[in-house]
């Protein structure tokens, strides 16, 4: 069905880190990716799997007088008979419940939830996406100015992962053939991707599966999860959706300790918006530094240029207070929907918490972004732009490495999302230590 030929899956989740080469073992420490490939199943699961087949495209809705065997437009579930981990897990949230916000915001208890291997996750995903192409590989550029490391990095992914409700119903990606959007093979690339990378924070937005995907699995994979809708999500006026989208940000519990939460619904002149952004006080349980990471998501589309200026002012204001003006370490990850060129970029770059673009640093004089973290084909033409970003407090943080980018050749000419990539939005991850200066920083026992 596609070229090229399937290929296997890496045997554990330790190897889908690279082993460095033999002239660097002693001095490499990033934690890269390695090839995550993917094999035929099982006789057994392939036939089970077959046998569940048949959710139609728009969230797991099926047609009326139809079958899903029958579906010519059907995708693997990912949960069937034989599965350990996701049959129960599967289920969409029903429409009758998408306007009643705060069931959005009740979790699941994780304590109910068992633990799960994460290579039992990617067997479960294998599964679902073994017709599919191997994934896309990337490289992580090392940026470290010494080698001497006297703590663990803290690896932070920021991604904009395509609300399933836009993407079918909404963002008319002509060149994106339906199928290589059905949901239950694209969460399964999601989820490949988040594995591939194992970040310690993962902050992202347009998530609209949050209830039925991304909390039950992550706090089962040991995260700690927060999930922010917006107020009007555009999901909403989608035929069968699955709810609001909104902004999630998650963290490994066995790595940081929640200090402070806080949900913020942006204004921008005085008046409250539909966009959003969650900020989390962690302290990391290694060495008992505090630092502080925020999610957003900020408006969209042309025009709306002062719009967004006025929610990044809103959105600094908020981190000046909640950071203590800058004593506390901080990391902001977000689809800005804005260019370097945009007012909004110049007031993160310039205000007084001093902060710096982290994906500045790949480029070849490290004050340059990326060429596009975004590259999709609508009716209207392509589009490329760079509107995702990963700020930091440059005093107290360093960045040691950084993905390197999809390359054009990689991404072909129908560009994003695709059968291979599932969002239109590129991944960004960055490895994080603190400045070894003692005094910069704000310690548990003193606040």
């Amino acid at each position: 069905m596609y070229p090229g030929s399937l290929r296997s899956f890496c045997s554990a989740l330790s190897n889908l880190c690279c082993t460095p080469s033999s002239a660097s073992t002693s001095t490499m420490l990033l934690r890269s990716p390695a090839p995550v490939r993917r094999a035929l199943s099982p006789p057994a699961l392939l036939a089970s799997s077959s046998a569940t087949a048949g959710v139609p495209r728009c969230c797991s809705c099926p047609a009326p007088g139809t079958s899903g065997a029958a579906n010519p437009q059907a995708g693997y579930s990912m949960g069937n008979s034989t599965s350990r981990l996701y049959s129960a897990l599967a289920k969409t949230l029903s429409s009758s419940v998408i306007t009643k916000h705060q069931d959005y915001l009740e979790q699941t208890d994780p304590e109910f939830l068992d633990p799960i291997d994460p290579k039992d996750l990617l067997e479960e995903c294998q599964i679902v996406l073994q017709n599919r192409p191997a994934r896309l590989q990337r490289d992580f550029v090392d940026l470290r100015t010494s080698f001497v490391r006297n703590h663990q990095p803290i690896r932070v992914m920021q991604w904009n992962i395509l609300a399933q409700a836009l993407g079918e119903g909404k963002d008319n990606f002509i060149q994106c053939p339906m199928e290589a959007l059905r949901w239950e093979e694209r969460k399964c690339l999601i989820l490949e991707e988040i594995l591939a990378y194992q970040p310690d924070i993962l902050c992202l937005q347009e998530v609209d599966h949050y209830f039925d995907t991304f909390q039950p699995l992550l706090s089962r994979l040991g995260y700690q999860c927060a999930f922010l809708p917006k107020p009007c999500s555009p999901c909403l006026g989608v035929e069968c959706n699955n709810g609001p989208d909104g902004c999630a940000l998650f963290f490994l519990k066995d790595r940081f300790t929640l200090i402070n939460n806080t949900n913020i619904r942006l204004t921008a002149m005085k008046f409250k918006t539909n966009q959003v952004a969650i900020v989390q006080t962690l302290k990391c349980n290694e060495t008992g530094k505090l630092f502080c990471v925020a999610v957003t998501h900020l408006k969209a589309r042309n025009g709306w240029e002062t719009f967004r200026s006025a929610q990044g002012a809103d959105l600094l204001e908020n981190l000046k207070q909640i950071t203590q003006d800058a004593e506390i370490p901080l990391i902001v990850c977000g689809d800005f929907n804005a260019e370097p060129t945009e007012e909004v970029y110049k007031q993160f770059a310039e205000s007084s918490l001093n902060l710096n673009s982290a994906y500045k640093l790949l480029s070849t004089n490290g004050l340059t972004e990326p060429p596009y973290t975004t590259w999709k084909i609508r009716p209207s033409g392509e589009c490329r732009h760079t509107l995702d970003y990963i700020w930091y407090s440059q005093q107290t943080l360093k960045v040691d490495g950084a993905l390197s980018l999809l390359t054009e050749e990689q991404i072909g000419p129908n560009r994003l999302p695709s059968f291979n990539y599932p969002s239109d939005h590129l991944s960004l991850v960055c490895d994080f230590t603190f400045n070894e200066n003692p005094e910069k920083f704000l310690r548990l026992s003193e606040i």
